[in-house]
């Protein structure tokens, strides 16, 4: 195989400066048992101080390049959706050389910012990650190194030091949940534990929207996708390589997909129960846990929480989108007599059942309303179906019609 378990041990005895990688924690979660009848501990990479497990790889390729190095290579490049970025550009700082990352112009601002943080310089170009990788690989000369996110033995190795740890922290592991963008983690992380424990079995997790690895072993060779649309920017790569795709192929048991919602109900429900603030990328593990894919009953579980760069932009949307998933985001329309004081009457009884109104618009061009009527339409916080239902009733009681537009 391209890379083996001593390639991860390697790797893992150069992580000599807990400044650039450190051996993360683990944490359980009784919430999670409850819900899954399940022993889950969750491997806590978002901690990682990039905020993923990305630096491992970067590290590990350019650690050995600085000992080797005769001086001609100055510089790295590398292009990235955001968490490899940040990996490499610290990578680099610590080993003394320059970095450039080619970002999609779609980057979130945070994760620009922080690559910039970290020393390094910034290209954005084109929209997705493949079009950014496409002109990263223009800017490589004879005084660069490229850093793949993913194509590459010792970023994978690099990566696989986070099995490593899964096992010597959970002996008694039965079942590891991985995300999936490039395939690096899970390539990296299922050589460890299958070499080392093959009765463990890994499961890899796609966002549905971005996910290449099932058509790639239907097909029996890494498949493109021509677009990527998905919450969790961090796996949203649009294809594997053939490096990651034979380790894939060799060493995971089951390759699962979850929604977005799915996803972004499950940043909600680490940010509630573990108070924890993940990405899209690192709750996907959660996802999938908590999909009716898997059965973990009585097993003991580790889903990789594999990053936690959310941008607060991102969040207000997960949080908008999680929000309506549970009921608890609601539109109501109320049909009124044109006339003054209506909105602050129906504020009022809005007010009076405990509820918290976001926004209200005014609509009369509307065709089926009357000469002299108009729509209220009201956007309202509750706490869920019951509390929705009981204002209704009380501006019905009122004598107002109302329609629930979910």
């Amino acid at each position: 195989m391209p890379v083996t378990v001593e390639d991860i041990k390697r790797a893992r005895d150069r992580f000599d400066d807990e400044s650039v990688v450190r051996r993360t924690p683990i944490e359980t979660s009784r919430t999670l048992d409850a819900k899954t009848q399940a022993n889950v501990i969750l491997k806590m990479e978002h901690l990682q101080r990039t905020g993923s497990f990305k630096t491992r790889g970067a590290y590990n390729k350019l650690s050995q390049l600085a000992d080797s190095n005769d001086g001609q290579i100055d510089r790295a490049v590398a292009a990235s959706a955001g968490n490899h970025a940040q990996g490499v550009a610290l990578a680099a700082t610590k080993t003394g050389l320059d970095a450039t990352i080619v970002m999609p112009k779609n980057a979130p601002q945070s994760k620009i910012d922080a690559t910039k943080g970290y020393g390094a310089r910034i290209e954005l170009h084109g929209s997705d990650f493949q079009s950014a990788m496409n002109h990263a690989h223009s800017l490589v000369d004879e005084n660069a190194v490229f850093v793949h996110a993913y194509d590459d033995p010792d970023i994978v190795a690099g990566q696989g030091t986070v099995g490593l740890e899964i096992l010597e922290q959970v002996p008694a592991v039965d079942v590891v949940i991985v995300p999936i963008g490039g395939g690096g983690l899970i390539g990296g992380v299922a050589t460890a534990i299958k070499e080392l424990d093959p009765h463990v079995r890994v499961i890899g997790v796609q966002a549905e929207d971005a996910a290449t690895v099932p058509q790639s072993l239907e097909k029996g060779q890494p498949h493109t996708a021509d677009a990527v649309q998905t919450i969790a920017d961090g796996i949203a790569t649009g294809g594997i390589s053939d490096l990651t795709f034979e380790l894939i192929e060799q060493h995971v048991d089951e390759i699962i997909t979850v929604s977005d919602t799915e996803i972004a109900d499950s940043i909600l429900y680490l940010l509630e129960r573990t108070k924890q603030m993940v990405e899209g990328a690192g709750a996907s593990a959660i996802a999938a846990l908590l999909s009716d894919e898997l059965d973990t009953e009585r097993k003991t579980v580790v889903p990789v929480i594999s990053g936690g760069n959310l941008s607060m932009t991102m969040l207000q949307r997960v949080l908008t989108h999680g929000l309506t998933f549970r009921k608890q985001l609601i539109r109501l329309r109320v049909r009124i007599i044109d006339e003054p004081g209506k909105m602050s009457h129906l504020s009022g009884i809005i007010a009076a059942n405990d509820a918290n109104i976001q926004n209200v618009s005014h609509e009369r061009a509307i065709g089926d309303l009357s000469v002299g009527e108009a729509y209220l339409d009201f956007q309202i916080e509750t706490s869920g179906d019951q509390h929705t239902n009981h204002i209704i009733e009380a501006i019905e009681q009122d004598g107002y019609e109302v329609i629930r537009q979910d």
